[in-house]
């Protein structure tokens, strides 16, 4: 679901059909080899065109030192022409490098400010990956995606503590997440997820790669300031939602039965499963275990393969400091 000022957008500039098509025919495990063209339809960037006007930070200038306002001038047939000529031959220009606080620490966070081209192009990709990525991704997790909240997360966890007795908490804190993306794992994700179309995965490729002013061309990691960056987290980061969630929340048995409603948590109960419920804002997780045994379970294997640097158990006290 979108916002409602974004709804009202995409239901103006005729797209919303179009994304609710895409939304479906991914729910339905279909591939998709020809998304380009959707991309660079006038519909999809007028919309993009509409949503990038209304963004706060379109008044920020990229290292060309333009701003929204520096093109308010050209009328919507130049601009969906310098957007498909760009996405014809992506070649984006180099990301502005700026360090903004981190909140509660004296540290800078390091951000990424794409050009407002760069910027066009980018949002006019997300607005037709989104719908596609949205049905693959899991139901808990809750950062960077359309009508979804830190709100929503604490109310999971809440819900889990109260509810489901769920009393102690595994938190993960993957160390420099953001900085050491692997772009092939990302680009063999993405095709998995059915994003098969070889010319946009071309240009994605060249966006993570957009050079760094003053630090050069990364070979890893995404650049975080720009308009897909969220989306392409959230799309690494799926991968291990979904294996958390399978070894119980999503467990299915090799035999069902219908005769017995509790053959499902019999199963479980006899296995080595290892009893957790995930909930996921960006690349915080919590695990939320009924018992100190099944959380150090989880913990461990995190341990062992250095996701849990930062990351401790906490019980039912330590959650709400």
């Amino acid at each position: 679901m979108l916002k409602k000022t974004k709804l009202r957008h995409s239901e103006y500039y005729d797209m919303q059909r179009k994304y609710d098509e895409l939304y479906s025919n991914s729910l339905n495990g279909n591939n998709f080899y020809k998304l380009i063209d959707i991309i660079g339809s006038e519909e999809n960037i007028r919309l993009a065109y509409r949503n990038i006007k209304t963004n706060k930070g379109s008044n920020t200038a990229g290292v060309d030192n333009l701003t929204i306002k520096d093109i308010w001038h050209l009328n919507d047939t130049k601009i969906i022409h310098e957007v498909r000529k760009r996405l014809n031959n992506y070649q984006p220009q180099a990301v502005k490098r700026v360090l903004i606080p981190k909140e509660g620490s004296d540290k800078k966070r390091p951000l990424g400010i794409p050009t407002i081209w760069d910027r066009l192009v980018q949002q006019s990709i997300l607005q037709v990956l989104e719908p596609i990525c949205e049905a693959k991704f899991h139901n808990h997790s809750y950062g960077f995606r359309p009508n979804r909240s830190t709100h929503h997360a604490l109310s999971r966890v809440v819900s889990l503590i109260n509810i489901g007795h769920q009393h102690y908490c595994v938190d993960i804190d993957i160390k420099g997440f953001f900085d050491n993306v692997c772009h092939k794992k990302l680009l063999r994700q993405m095709w998995t997820l059915g994003i098969r179309d070889k010319s946009l995965l071309c240009v994605i490729s060249k966006i993570l790669k957009s050079e760094i002013e003053g630090e050069g061309i990364p070979n890893k990691g995404t650049p975080q300031g720009g308009i897909i960056s969220p989306l392409l987290s959230n799309i690494v980061l799926n991968e291990l939602d979904w294996w958390i969630s399978s070894q119980w929340e999503t467990y299915k048995p090799h035999r069902i039965s219908t005769r017995h409603l509790g053959f499902r948590q019999y199963a479980r109960k006899y296995t080595n499963l290892k009893c957790g419920y995930v909930v996921r804002y960006a690349d915080d997780f919590k695990i939320m275990c009924r018992t100190y045994d099944e959380a150090q379970r989880f913990y461990k294997v995190y341990a062992q393969i250095g996701m849990t640097e930062r990351g401790k158990l906490s019980t039912l006290r330590a959650c709400f400091r």
